[in-house]
């Protein structure tokens, strides 16, 4: 008998429409002779699936399952691909414990720690993992020109801690650029990072594993065709994604090895994706870990299976299965 498959998506940060596009490369992905998958699509109190001949049913938190001509549909299994909260901050990985619901990814703990970033980046740097200096500031807290400049210098980057780094972001080149930069990331969310930046060669590398296989996928490296990787450079094509990355192969091998262990001490599951910069040449500095990577069809991780030879159906069977062994 198939597994219904949720495949849950949406969420409340400015990511949304990404996270939709995110779920419709899950569904193509899925094999359908195993699974029938269905989105389901949260945003604020409003929770609902996309019926398969059109239009939506409510879904019925009690249990997460929805009726529809009188019929009820529970759901075997949930893969989340919300881009920021609820889904990746370790909220809906508690309702879905609660309700004993298997569901993709990282659990309670691993989501929220890597959701922060400059939690995750301290907590990280405590295992000899090289990080940009920083400083968090929560919302009712300020901080004045002459600080940033004196403790991180520029340019700089300010953006907002949780989430993702496409939507609030600036790279401030000025003093005048501070303020305005951190009010943009205010806005995004409640805690915002100023992080010193780093120059060199921007790269990711993705990684599952599960109680039979894993996988360091091969890297890519990110050229932008703007001044760094921003939502146009993501999204619309504004950048090259080289993968596999012009790199030495001693490089590879060791960023390979880092991302394997950055999994295992973040206590990870499913697929994560792992962002760095390459600094003077072989210095490997951590940008973010990301345990909802983007999986529609261009976006790193369907790139990166690709390369390794690898079909990302068959991927994602050997991730849904783990669940059940």
């Amino acid at each position: 008998m198939k597994r219904i498959i949720a495949i849950v998506a949406g969420g409340d940060t400015s990511e949304y429409e990404v996270s939709l596009r995110s779920a419709q490369g899950i569904e193509s992905f899925l094999d359908k002779d195993k699974y029938i998958p269905y989105i389901v699509v949260l945003h604020g109190t409003d929770w609902h699936v996309q019926l398969p001949g059109g239009g939506t049913a409510p879904i019925d938190r009690n249990d997460f399952s929805f009726t529809y001509n009188g019929q009820k549909t529970s759901f075997d299994y949930a893969y989340i691909i919300i881009h920021g909260t609820p889904g990746e901050d370790g909220r809906l990985q508690g309702y879905f414990d609660m309700l004993r619901l298997p569901y993709s990814g990282c659990g309670v703990l691993a989501s929220s720690l890597t959701y922060d970033k400059f939690v995750c980046n301290q907590f990280l740097k405590g295992f000899g993992v090289r990080i940009a200096d920083s400083l968090l500031l929560r919302r009712g807290q300020s901080i004045s020109d002459e600080d940033v400049l004196q403790k991180i210098g520029l340019p700089c980057f300010i953006k907002p801690n949780l989430g993702g780094s496409s939507f609030g972001v600036t790279k401030v080149k000025t003093p005048a650029q501070i303020q305005p930069a951190i009010a943009k990331a205010f806005a995004e969310a409640p805690e915002v990072l100023v992080e010193a930046f780093m120059q060199g060669t921007e790269i990711t590398c993705g990684c599952y594993k599960t109680g039979r296989s894993a996988a360091v996928f091969p890297i890519t490296e990110v050229v932008s065709h703007h001044e760094y990787f921003d939502y146009d450079a993501k999204y619309c094509g504004d950048s090259d994604e080289i993968t596999p990355a012009r790199i030495p192969d001693e490089l590879r091998d060791r960023v390979q090895k880092l991302t394997s262990a950055i999994y295992d001490i973040v206590g990870a599951k499913g697929i994560i994706r792992v962002d760095y910069i390459i600094t003077e040449g072989t210095k490997i500095n951590l940008l973010e870990v990301n345990t909802t990577p983007g999986m529609t069809a261009t976006s790193f991780i369907p790139q990166q299976v690709r390369a390794a030879g690898l079909e990302l159906k068959h991927v994602l069977t050997d991730i849904i299965e783990d669940s059940f062994l």
